[in-house]
């Protein structure tokens, strides 16, 4: 059943990447040639140049590459289909709320412009007519990399079964404290990694302290039956972290380096930057996933150093909630996360994750006035997309600010992605399991401040305020589904 759900899933996301993966575009507002008289050279390369190149071309993550027109001729019913349909460029925020830098979008003039083209048999055009073509690093998005941190070995992916998550630790060899202004995680065989993950692991901390350097690892997994142990719960009272796994309670492991994840874009910081502390190790968390045939990987991660010390440090939080039991069946079970925050942040992006049946998110924000403002919608959640937004302006959010997720599960026989809709779910790794977790990221002045340090872990619901004109606590209810509180 799973190999069979797996390789109907690559299939679609197969079919997806046949679109375009665009970036922002420029703004044209003159009127595209009629169907006959658009060419590419002069008319549809500059669109490709500035939308999607970036990532078709090869090496990266889209199936084919539009460089020349050559290229991208035997795809142009595919590009008409993709644009006019909406399925590319994938995004999926709710234009009432918010603003974000890196919205994929083209202009109405720019889709007439390509459906033109396709309509008026995808001329060439003179090639005299072409721009220049555009200067991409070879194996990179950020540029060239002052340093590149290879796996030590290499991943045998099998052609079938389940993969647990793999684990690394790469010794750091960070003399100094080092600043990271951009990074990229290079997967060294795409049709085997679903997602990586690179954590900072600083001096002195415990997490995979078993774990052999330039090895793979898997930690030990806590029993179900072990986490009502009175001890447990007493533990998980003191951290704070009720709604976090217990083998992941904040302050467990590292803070959050850069992520690799179908449509997640590399880290790249302007006026802030990641702060690598003097004797850190990087540590890898693997996903591969068997696709029917054997697979080697050797992931790559790149890091550009900040010219000098930043005056203002990222970091990358999260309101999680672990302890869901979604019910068979359930078409619109409802999970919500909270945190509060304990020092004054600015807030610069939002990631949501779920996996395959989840079915819209939502972030809020909660001052400590009893103020509340919707910071991201996403109403319809694309599990093959693992999109970050990132705020036009940040966000300046003071301290006792709340942050709220609220997500909906679709665990139906009408989600065509659900694994078994007559299985209750639970928080899991594997993809046919479940995760709820509202990432976020934010800057603060204090170079020496932790992750751990920034959030308060709390029951969602919780809105207690002193404050004038502050709105009651309004627990988690149900939407046409269950509830988890």
């Amino acid at each position: 059943m799973k190999g069979r759900l797996l390789k109907g899933l690559l299939a679609v996301v197969g079919l997806s990447l046949c679109g375009l993966l665009m970036g922002t575009a420029a703004s044209n507002d003159t009127a595209p040639p009629p169907p006959g008289k658009t060419t590419f050279y002069k008319d549809v390369l500059p669109i490709l140049q500035n939308n999607c190149q970036s990532c078709h071309r090869a090496g990266e993550v889209a199936p084919m590459a539009l460089m020349t027109y050559e290229d991208a001729r035997p795809w142009a019913v595919a590009i008409k289909m993709a644009v006019t349909t909406g399925k590319m460029p994938p995004w999926y925020a709710d234009p009432q709320y918010g603003h974000f830098s890196n919205e994929r979008k083209l202009t109405p003039q720019q889709i007439r412009t390509l459906v033109s083209w396709v309509d008026g048999g995808a001329k060439p055009g003179d090639a005299k007519d072409a721009p220049a073509p555009v200067q991409f690093v070879d194996g990179w998005n950020i540029g060239t990399p002052d340093r590149v941190i290879e796996m030590p070995a290499a991943y045998n992916v099998p052609a079938e079964g389940t993969v647990e998550y793999q684990y690394m630790v790469i010794p750091g060899g960070f003399t100094q404290d080092t600043w990271v202004r951009a990074a990229e995680v290079r997967p060294g065989n795409r049709a085997v990694v679903h997602h990586v993950i690179a954590f900072i692991r600083p001096p002195g901390s415990k997490w995979m302290a078993d774990a052999k350097p330039g090895e793979f690892f898997l930690p030990k997994k806590e029993k179900e039956e072990d986490k009502d142990k009175p001890e447990a719960k007493q533990e998980d009272k003191q951290e704070g972290s009720n709604q976090q796994p217990r083998r992941r309670r904040s302050g467990d492991i590292g803070e959050l380096l850069v992520g690799y994840a179908p449509g997640l874009q590399p880290l790249d910081l302007t006026d802030e930057a990641k702060l690598i502390k003097a004797g850190s190790d990087i540590i890898l968390q693997l996903h591969y996933t068997a696709n029917g045939t054997p697979g080697t990987d050797k992931t790559t991660i790149g890091l550009i150093y900040a010219k000098q010390p930043s005056k203002v440090r990222n970091v990358m939080l999260a309101a999680s909630n672990a302890g869901f039991k979604i019910p068979p069946n359930d078409g619109n079970y409802e999970v919500k996360s909270q945190v509060e925050l304990q020092e004054t942040v600015t807030l610069s992006d939002l990631m949501p994750h779920m996996h395959f049946r989840g079915k819209d998110f939502r972030f809020e924000v909660i001052y400590p006035d009893g103020k509340t403002e919707t910071l991201l919608s996403v109403p319809k959640y694309d599990f093959n997309w693992q999109l970050g937004y990132r705020l036009a302006q940040p966000l300046v959010l003071p301290k006792g600010t709340r942050i709220e997720c609220t997500a909906h599960f679709d665990n139906s026989a009408n989600n065509p992605y659900n694994p078994d809709p007559t299985k209750e779910v639970k928080w899991g790794d594997q993809t046919w399991e479940e995760m709820m977790i509202g990432w976020f990221s934010v800057s603060v002045a204090d170079p020496k401040v932790t992750a751990a340090q920034l959030i308060k872990f709390e029951k969602p619901g919780t809105r207690t305020s002193t404050q004038p004109g502050a709105k009651p606590a309004n627990a988690a209810g149900s939407v046409g589904g269950g509830s988890q509180q």
